[in-house]
């Protein structure tokens, strides 16, 4: 237990500095405000003498207050954690790095260096239950008494942010601010589903046992035949339907292809599996 709860808070201080790191070495430096807490933090750094890391530290508590009050106690102890390491990971990279110049004197390549290095710390934030608090809390305060959806929420507050930034930056800061947000959203979902996608696959043939063998023994997949009956003729047949991963499922097509070209095959995309086992009483 507690080798786990160590592990957990590892990872999720790793994912947290990153994202630190994101937002001191590619946000800032482009004075791009990609829709975040730490963005609004930024432009509200122009109008109040405080380090962006302090600001940030502020907000982020002040929301996370904000949270408790309007929508409960949903902010677990990770969420709180991250919302205070992030900018203290930011407040320490001001202190080493005094008057720190952009890396690449590009304002394009630092936002897409911002998007990818955020949605990785995003996707690794994600993988142990965890979030950098900020903009998820006022997406979860808008999905509860707005009722609007807790992803649109959270687009819209992104948006409002870097739209925030017309009153210190210029229009093509807000644009690229704007767009950043709508990929950087795009991206982070892509890190956290799209490298779990796994396929669904559905199978009629007449070659059935040797292709649930070869997904049995060769692939070392599960697999789950199913009766089917033909909505046409009323014939009988049976269907196997399994679930691989991008490797295996190149194989099984290969199988396929070679067993039996004419076989019917449906594959579906599948971002989680969940297994409940059953409670013994």
């Amino acid at each position: 237990m507690l080798k786990r709860f160590l592990k957990d808070y590892l990872v999720i201080s790793f994912g947290s500095i990153l994202a630190g790191a994101a937002i001191f070495f590619f946000m800032m430096p482009s004075n791009v405000a990609v829709g975040s807490g730490s963005a609004l933090a930024m432009v509200l750094s122009n109008f109040i003498p405080l380090p962006v890391s302090v600001i940030s530290l502020l907000l982020n508590i002040f929301l996370l207050i904000l949270g408790f009050i309007l929508v409960g106690p949903e902010f677990g102890a990770k969420t709180i954690y991250c919302a205070i390491l992030v900018p203290v990971s930011i407040g320490i990279f001001e202190g080493i790095f005094p008057n720190f110049k952009s890396l690449t004197d590009d304002q394009l390549i630092d936002t897409i260096c911002y998007i990818l290095v955020v949605g990785i710390a995003m996707a690794i934030l994600f993988s142990r239950n965890a979030s950098s608090g900020g903009l998820d809390i006022v997406a979860k305060i808008m999905n509860k008494h707005l009722k609007m959806e807790f992803g649109k929420a959270s687009a819209v507050a992104g948006i409002i942010i870097a739209l925030s930034s017309i009153v210190c930056y210029d229009i093509k800061s807000v644009i690229i601010g704007i767009l950043g947000t709508y990929f950087g959203g795009l991206l982070v979902d892509y890190f956290i589903f799209g490298l779990n996608i796994k396929r669904r696959v559905c199978i009629i043939s007449p070659k059935l046992d040797e292709i649930v063998d070869f997904i049995l023994n060769e692939l070392h997949s599960g697999a789950t035949l199913n009766e089917i009956i033909g909505a046409y003729d009323k014939t009988t047949r049976q269907e196997v339907i399994t679930i691989v991963d991008k490797q295996e499922f190149r194989r099984l097509m290969d199988y396929v292809r070679k067993t039996d070209p004419k076989a019917f095959v449906t594959v579906y995309s599948v971002s989680e599996i969940r297994y409940q086992p059953k409670v013994q009483k």
